[in-house]
């Protein structure tokens, strides 16, 4: 999200505007949302800025400039973003007892809502990078994959064979608690990995080993 630099947010009449593709433009008029544009060339006009012209009381068309900031929002998918579990996920395992878990991954985001994304999450900022959202999918991704392990119930030596369906159950709970509440989708999640504490894994490498052995 970039807001467009304008000297005291001063906009002509008749001025163009160029919405170019994976983009939408978003006009605010004293913190409150009004048009949206699509990727296009516009001429501003009454007839295109109808929020807008509601908002700023214009009955009969306007005189020129006006004033509203310009927000451009990225639509596009970006892709190859990392999450991880900075603290270990307690699981009590049938096998081992309460074991903690680490997961690392990859997933993808697209802004699906411009609205939605614009007013939870930028207010009244210039900008709003890649970075600072990764922070906060991160911490939904987390938890979410804490509550999905509670739920599956999966025993820590099967995880590995059920990555697939994990990644897509995980890939759901994360949409339901950013679609609605950030205006984000997850279009693509994947585990890549599922780490047992090094005391398990060398337990478990012994009695490989023993079982090599007879």
């Amino acid at each position: 999200v970039w807001r467009f630099p304008r000297y005291n947010n001063q906009i002509k009449n008749g001025a163009q505007l160029i919405v170019r593709p994976g983009q939408v433009a978003i006009f605010v008029h004293r913190g409150q949302l009004a048009d949206v544009f699509e990727p296009g060339h516009y001429t501003l006009q009454t007839d295109n800025l109808p929020i807008l012209s509601t908002l700023q009381g214009w009955k009969h068309g306007f005189d020129s400039p006006f004033k509203a900031e310009v927000y451009f929002v990225s639509t596009r998918q970006i892709t190859d973003l990392k999450w991880g579990t900075p603290n270990p996920i307690m699981l009590r395992d049938a096998d081992f007892g309460p074991i903690r878990l680490r997961a690392f991954g990859t997933y993808a985001l697209r802004a699906v809502d411009p609205r939605a994304l614009l007013k939870e999450l930028v207010g009244t900022d210039s900008e709003l990078e890649t970075d600072e959202v990764t922070e906060l999918m991160r911490s939904v991704i987390m938890t979410a994959f804490a509550d999905m392990l509670g739920e599956r119930q999966v025993a820590a030596l099967d995880l590995a064979a059920h990555y697939r369906e994990m990644s897509d159950d995980l890939r759901g709970y994360v949409n339901e608690r950013v679609d609605d509440e950030y205006g984000l989708e997850v279009p693509q999640l994947f585990i890549v990995n599922i780490i047992l504490p090094e005391a398990v894994e060398k337990a478990l490498d012994q009695r490989t080993s023993m079982g090599v052995i007879g």
